[in-house]
């Protein structure tokens, strides 16, 4: 049996079906994991109950897009705010007789609409972030909407627009290291214009294109040596050389991909249903038709090594888009309290 809890506004209809051995495997690798969903505005945290059931706790952050865990607090990025959201639990405590982490908003920064598609923490902790609408890396300023850190050679000045769709950040050594832009380009918008080969992706550090010719690339990280990225619009999850700038496909997944996560040598990837009035013409669109597949809604769970689908959580309903994805390890059955529930009113902790 499945739970799905969300106290305070109604979250639209949401059903799921997860892969048989996703409740043993979660237990077995002592993880659990959240995604966003940008088209209904909602963080959502799977895990497990102590029944051995899956569990689905829904809260409602407008336009919810980047995600990222880091050192214990959880980041997320809304329309107009980033947040930062700590567990409430003091170690042996659970919530709600069942969870073992209870995230509660604590901050929240107003930047103004960024479209900020993701978000890291440097090692000074520090947020950084996709500012895709200015086409740059910023961060947190005290005063202001953001702090410029790093832009494209090809961007000219510094404005809104989403000149090159600039929408993925990899960290190396607690430092940005690359971006993925959609195109190289320095017109408002033009980067649609070059969804189906145009993407780039670019060291930060010698600003340099390492790796090019990608459809609507998302998502770029690091291990080793190596980047590993979404070559979305293609439907592949594709490994980079940036040395040679060479780069090999690892797995085809069926649906549009904009999250991942790299954890253990998996891949946590959110997959979507395509838009076919944005995403029309792109090569996704043929791959699923050869394949014989339709696209769907979820989160997949990839090994890389051999490009094979360990586990997967699947979404029905009112929701078809997701977004960002990152895994909680160490905690089994995560859930968060909303902005406005009455739970946060009354749900007061001191030190």
């Amino acid at each position: 049996m499945a739970h799905a809890e969300n106290p305070g506004a109604t979250p639209p209809k949401v059903e799921f079906i997860v892969s048989p051995g996703l409740p043993e495997w979660l237990q077995r690798h002592s993880i659990s994991f959240g995604f966003t969903s940008y088209q209904t505005g909602q963080l959502f945290l799977v895990g497990l109950m102590p029944d051995g059931s899956i569990s689905l706790n829904q809260q409602n952050y407008s336009q919810a897009m980047g995600l990222c865990w880091d050192r214990g607090s959880l980041y997320l990025a809304s329309k107009f705010q980033i947040w930062r959201l700590e567990n409430m639990l003091r170690p042996g405590q659970v919530g709600n007789d069942r969870f073992d982490a209870v995230f509660i908003p604590r901050s929240a920064h107003t930047t103004g609409d960024l479209d900020v598609h993701e978000l890291a923490i440097d090692s000074a902790g520090q947020v950084v972030f996709a500012n895709t609408s200015f086409s740059c890396l910023a961060t947190l300023d005290p005063v202001h909407s953001f702090r410029a850190l790093w832009r494209p050679d090809f961007i000219s000045e510094l404005a809104p627009g989403d000149r090159c769709h600039l929408n993925g950040i990899a960290m190396l050594d607690g430092a940005p290291a690359y971006v993925t832009t959609i195109a190289g380009t320095d017109e408002p918008g033009q980067w649609r214009k070059h969804r189906v080969d145009g993407g780039l992706l670019i060291d930060v550090r010698t600003g340099n294109i390492v790796a090019e010719g990608f459809s609507m690339p998302h998502s770029p990280r690091t291990v080793g040596d190596m980047v590993y990225l979404l070559d979305s619009g293609r439907g592949y999850i594709v490994e980079v050389d940036p040395i040679k700038g060479t780069s090999k496909d690892l797995a085809f997944v069926p649906g549009f991909m904009r999250g991942l996560e790299i954890y253990a040598g998996l891949a946590f990837v959110t997959v979507s249903k395509p838009r076919y009035g944005t995403f029309a013409g792109l090569p996704l669109d043929a791959e699923l038709h050869a394949r014989g597949l339709a696209a769907w809604c979820g989160v997949m769970i990839i090994d890389l090594s051999t490009g094979g689908l360990v586990e997967w959580f699947r979404l029905e309903g009112d929701i078809t888009e997701l977004f960002d994805v990152t895994a909680l390890p160490s905690i089994a059955a995560p859930m968060s309290l909303g902005v406005g529930s009455e739970e946060l009113l009354t749900s007061i902790t001191f030190n």
